[in-house]
């Protein structure tokens, strides 16, 4: 898979554009000026350089060295700094208490490594930190607009208000809404949108 998200993001144009996700612009009063805030599966980088941008304290982390260099390239555009880690989300080590937010936007992963990316934000999150979600269901499945080809790698409401209880979760909607990132998610797609704060 690294493989093919190098291939993806060494072309010329960026994949899903340079503007940050919708959901996440929507929630940008929550970003704090200083705010540590993690942004996982982050490709070329435009939702983390957006935080940056609001004056997050922003880390990055995906497996793409060339989505790495891409990323780099937007902060340097945009006049913004950000860190970027080259990593696998299944090396992050649990750690308690060291993020204000987790951003997680069309991370789609296999089963056990999502089970370890939900552990890791359970305990990495502040009390008080949020994690903000959006991910395909699988009512995406044959639509041709974006998202992987299979069901075990997307999000449910139900998964994630199972995976995050004891968490006050603030929005947690299943819809279809019209998706306009680059080439690669463009169309009707049916998602959810996901905000729970850490007790």
């Amino acid at each position: 898979m690294q493989d093919f998200w190098n291939a993806r993001y060494r072309e010329a144009e960026y994949a899903y554009g340079t503007e940050p996700n919708d959901f996440l612009r929507d929630q940008a009063k929550r970003f704090k000026k200083g705010s540590k805030v993690l942004t996982l599966a982050e490709g070329e980088g435009r939702n983390a350089a957006f935080l940056a941008s609001l004056g997050a304290n922003v880390t990055a982390i995906d497996f793409s060295e060339a989505g790495r260099e891409k990323a780099y390239a937007l902060a340097d555009d945009m006049g913004v700094t950000l860190t970027y880690l080259v990593q696998n989300v299944m090396d992050l080590v649990v750690t308690d208490n060291k993020w204000d937010a987790v951003i997680a936007i069309f991370a789609h992963v296999p089963p056990p490594v999502r089970g370890h990316m939900f552990n890791y934000i359970r305990h990495a999150l502040k009390p008080g930190g949020v994690i903000v979600l959006e991910g395909y269901t699988p009512k995406q499945i044959g639509r041709g607009t974006g998202g992987p080809p299979s069901e075990e790698m997307m999000f449910s409401s139900e998964m994630l208000k199972s995976e995050f209880a004891g968490f006050d979760i603030l929005k947690n909607e299943e819809k279809v809404r019209n998706i306009r990132e680059g080439d690669h998610h463009s169309g009707k797609g049916a998602i959810v949108q996901f905000i729970a704060r850490k007790k």
